[in-house]
């Protein structure tokens, strides 16, 4: 049986899963960490790549990286590395986001130009932030890349130009989702000068190969695999829970949001991916834990002990700032708290319910560029609490699939390596997980108490 490899590079670790290329079973994976933070040297990702794959790949004929979107790689003329990687989770270029939607001419222009309004997560205001804060790093630069695109280069062994794919590179801020081209007026907008950038290859184009002679393929960004792994069809809303949260959708035709809550991406088809991002999911949970002094799965138990709505509390879950909406210098609040409410039960509850809030109001905002939902899947690690496949079903309107654990976005990647392999017009049909199903219970009074605590913090309730 042909095998490939998919790769999937993260905020936390890499991971590397080898599957069968006819039917996408995993024969074997592996997984090294990454350290924690918002900056990282690239070479780190490199080397964990390597450990994680190395007596791995025996077999293999074809490769492609997915990894953590917006990350900024800055090379010199030689093509070394100039500073650490920024990654999304910098958000130091928040003022540098809001200067350049203003002059861009605001937020309307931008999501007509390239399908998104700038938030600090995005490579284009990292640049800004770049040239502002260290200018003479910034005199060094020549070239950029997303971090897909680095690992890329060096798995291919530097012998052929950069190359990106269109999924990652429609957010960076400066493509196009729309026309498929680069906006270099903004990149020279945001950094001052022009810069050299990768060539954007085809879906299932082979953009070189190993030292091994392994196929490599363009790779994409994480989401953009996760859509591939999960073999997304129209009417799926996929509601990711791992560091960050996602919900997004497959769509025909590119989205242009000028609110800015949703990122009118690209995915790794030739179709596309708006998608909402909130940095804080699964860490809310493990914040809750930590306070309580439980387990994950304590919490979870506490958190099905208590009654929706959690007695009144709710959780603004902006542990860490928060990018939808956009609030990057945000803290997280409890509201509603009483003698009779605060107990261990409802905390734990408000926990869940506060991360799932702000994700279920992401459904609603992909329902306003024109994704119609007919199920939402439930991935990622935070996916797996019984408490949270609960809550889930009670903020949607539409039946909850659980799909059974799995890396998607390394599968993704391993899809578009057999998709390169096979030369064919479209991805193979790989046989489809089984899912836990559980129908909509929706509790208005649960996401009325959350709108009214979000927008009092706008001055709106």
């Amino acid at each position: 049986m042909p095998l490939v490899a998919g790769i999937d590079s993260s905020t936390q670790s890499v991971k590397v899963v080898v599957v069968d290329a006819d039917t996408g079973r995993v024969v074997r994976e592996a997984r090294a960490p990454h350290p924690d933070g918002t900056e990282c040297p690239p070479a780190v990702w490199w080397g964990a790549l390597k450990q994680a794959s190395s007596g791995l790949l025996d077999g293999v004929t074809a490769v492609a990286v997915a990894a953590q979107q917006h990350g900024l790689v800055a090379l010199d003329d030689a093509g070394e590395v100039v500073r650490p990687a920024l990654l999304w989770n910098d958000t130091r270029s928040a003022p540098d986001a809001a200067d350049l939607v203003r002059e861009g001419g605001g937020a309307p222009a931008w999501a007509e130009a390239v399908g998104s309004v700038p938030v600090a997560s995005f490579t284009v205001t990292k640049l800004r932030w770049l040239a502002r804060a260290e200018p003479e790093s910034a005199r060094r630069v020549q070239q950029v890349m997303l971090p897909h695109d680095w690992l890329t280069w060096q798995l291919s062994g530097r012998a052929s130009d950069p190359v990106t794919d269109r999924g990652d590179a429609s957010g960076t801020g400066y493509w196009s989702p729309a026309s498929g081209e680069y906006r270099a007026d903004l990149l020279r907008t945001a950094f001052g000068r022009d810069l050299a950038v990768p060539r954007v290859a085809e879906p299932a184009a082979a953009v070189g190969s190993t030292g091994d002679g392994l196929l490599v393929g363009p790779g994409t960004g994480d989401n953009m695999g996760a859509a591939l792994g999960l073999g997304l069809l129209t009417g799926d809303v996929v509601v990711s829970l791992g560091t960050s949260g996602t919900a997004f959708a497959v769509a025909e035709a590119p989205t242009a949001d000028a609110s800015g809550a949703v990122a009118g991406f690209a995915d790794a088809t030739g179709r596309f991916l708006p998608l909402v991002c909130t940095l804080n999911a699964a860490r809310v949970l493990g914040a809750g834990a930590d306070l309580l002094g439980v387990s994950l799965d304590d919490l979870s138990a506490l958190a099905l002990a208590a009654r929706p709505g959690a007695g009144g509390l709710v959780l603004l879950p902006y542990l860490d700032g928060e990018r939808t909406p956009n609030l990057p210098d945000a803290h997280g609040s409890l509201h509603g708290i009483s003698r009779d409410n605060l107990t261990r039960e409802n905390l734990a509850r408000a926990c869940v319910e506060g991360m799932l809030g702000g994700l279920a109001d992401a459904v609603d905002a992909l329902v306003r560029v024109g994704v119609v939902p007919r199920r939402v899947l439930l991935v990622g690690g935070a996916a797996a609490s019984r408490a949270v496949q609960a809550v889930a079903a009670t903020l949607v309107d539409v039946p909850v699939h659980v799909p059974a654990p799995g890396e998607y976005v390394a599968l993704g990647a391993a899809r578009q390596a057999a998709w390169v392999l096979s030369g064919a017009a479209e991805p193979p049909q790989w046989v489809a997980v089984g899912a836990t199903v559980l129908d909509p219970t929706p509790r208005a009074e649960v996401r009325a108490a959350y709108a009214q605590a979000r927008d009092a913090l706008f001055g709106e309730g």
